[in-house]
């Protein structure tokens, strides 16, 4: 009896640094990408509008993949989907590098995002299944992983560029990491997950919960997407930081970004799914307010840091849930979430441009406070613990 438990506790416990080691292989191969961007953008001789319509061909192929994640992961499981899509995935990093021009460079990137959210589905999937098998949320520590590999990415990243290593050798070296992980982890991921294997229809309808749901990770997305692609410009522009500090903003949104999802599952664990949401709305919000009412140094920078604090635990608990749908299976639940939750990604930072163009980048960041407060009030409507 005692030797049966401890297989059981080393099986799942073998699952749980499986299912992590590709969320870090997914971090790490988006990363590299985008640790480059800049060289990429000087070899092929892009100004700042080509580049901008060209990264715009990455979410296109994400929210392309999402109703087809959905079909295959629930037809043949998330175990077999990752495996094909993290390979996949790792394949189409350094076929970026092979790009001659704007229009190639689209057309891979449509597939690198295609690859990678098809990986993501999956890997959330089997993150779920996890989950179950602990009975306690640890969605977040897999999260926080991701954010460790997008570290460790550009790390390894400005190492590449100080070497002056051409991307595209700098990513078959991603590439052939990213097959070691594959091939130590993929003995120990979860073979059956409920339901996965009773595929429901393409066009199946969700309910009002992960409807819900969706708008809370989009809601959420967006925020996230404004400090990816506007903190640094805040910064120079609003906060009048000298070009070297430029970046701080980011860097403190991404350390209480990472650091807070590797204590969130603890805080949902004592607190609960409801409340860690309805807080996360009010650190988002009023993080972001602080910067916009305090426009100086130091406020902003502890502003960032709690919108890095508040949208931190947001998608792995609304993963989370949609993982625990009673209408659809898993990979479905997820996938519909996803689809509405990556519309903040796509749209949130050209919505930060438009407004800021009318009017100017504090009101815009206002607005996106608003974004992050319909977080808590959208949480209030559901029951997920």
């Amino acid at each position: 009896m005692l030797s049966d438990v401890t297989m059981i506790v080393d099986n799942k416990r073998a699952a749980r640094i499986a299912v992590s080691s590709l969320f870090f292989l997914t971090g790490l191969c988006f990363a590299s990408w985008a640790s480059r961007i800049p060289d990429i953008q000087q070899m092929l001789k892009l100004n700042d509008a080509g580049l901008g319509g060209v990264l715009l061909a990455l979410p296109v192929g994400s929210i392309i993949s999402l109703p087809i994640a959905g079909i295959l992961v629930s037809k043949y499981g998330s175990r077999q989907v990752l495996l094909l899509a993290a390979i996949a995935y790792s394949i189409v990093l350094p076929v970026l590098g092979l790009a001659h021009s704007s229009w190639q460079l689209s057309i891979f990137l449509v597939f690198f995002g295609f690859c990678g959210n098809l990986a993501n589905i999956a890997v959330n999937t089997q993150a779920v299944g996890v989950e179950a098998l602990y009975g306690r949320s640890i969605m977040a520590s897999f999260h926080g992983l991701w954010s460790v590999a997008g570290f460790t990415g550009a790390a390894i990243g400005t190492l590449m560029t100080g070497l002056h290593l051409a991307p595209l050798y700098h990513f078959l070296i991603i590439t052939l990491i990213s097959w070691t992980i594959v091939g130590i982890a993929m003995n120990h991921l979860l073979s059956n997950i409920r339901s996965e294997n009773n595929a429901p229809s393409l066009f199946g309808k969700p309910d009002l919960f992960l409807l819900t749901l969706g708008i809370i990770a989009m809601c959420s997305m967006i925020c996230e997407g404004t400090m990816f692609d506007w903190s640094g410009v805040y910064f120079r522009r609003v906060v009048e930081v000298r070009p070297g500090l430029s970046g701080a903003g980011y860097a403190a949104f991404m350390s209480t970004m990472a650091s807070g999802r590797f204590i969130a599952d603890y805080l949902t664990t004592r607190f609960g799914v409801k409340k860690m949401l309805l807080g996360s709305g009010l650190f988002t919000a009023t993080g972001l307010m602080i910067a916009v009412l305090a426009p100086y140094f130091l406020p902003s920078l502890i502003g960032f840091m709690f919108v890095g604090a508040g949208v931190s635990a947001v998608v792995p608990l609304v993963y989370s849930a949609a993982g625990r749908s009673k209408i659809m299976t898993p990979g479905m639940a997820l996938a519909t979430v996803s689809t509405i939750g990556y519309l903040g990604f796509l749209f949130g930072p050209p919505l930060i441009g438009f407004v800021s163009q009318a009017t100017n980048l504090r009101i815009a960041f206002a607005l996106i406070a608003v974004m992050g407060a319909s977080i808590s009030v959208m949480s209030a409507r559901i029951k997920v613990d």
